[in-house]
């Protein structure tokens, strides 16, 4: 288990995933929309939220037929977790995380990593870069 299998699991209310099966049996089981409001309190706004995970309309019509969110949005969930867990842990401080992600990049075309996080592709991307600034191979 990692430290971000830890950060994971305490980010979203639940056992700390001990393998990346068990990521991935977490996304197959879906979330439920609760795990939205946990997001908000690590510091996303709702509009980011909305951008990178669920759309509010769609949200609202989970929460009122009592449905969890699907695949893909638990997907985009733990995509979101994870990049800001590592962004966290590059720059010390969810504060500083935060900022970097919401801050337009050259190496992304002027977008921001948070906006990349709607796709896996993106994710990917955005996780490269973090790799390659811890690295010191791009600041």
């Amino acid at each position: 288990m990692t430290a971000a299998h830890v950060q994971i699991g305490d980010w979203l209310g639940m056992p700390p995933p001990g393998t990346e099966a068990e990521v991935l049996r977490v996304v197959e089981r879906r979330l439920l929309p609760s795990v939205i409001k946990r997001l908000t309190v690590l510091g996303l706004t709702r509009a980011e939220i909305e951008e990178a995970v669920i759309p509010s309309r769609t949200l609202q019509h989970r929460r009122s037929r009592r449905e969890r969110l699907s695949v893909e949005e638990s997907d985009r969930v733990l995509r979101v977790v994870r990049v800001l867990s590592s962004a966290e842990m590059l720059y010390g401080s969810r504060d500083r995380a935060l900022a970097w992600m919401r801050r337009p990049h050259p190496r992304l075309e002027q977008r921001s990593p948070l906006s990349l996080l709607r796709t896996d592709t993106g994710s990917r991307i955005v996780e490269e870069l973090l790799l390659q600034i811890d690295e010191g191979i791009y600041v």
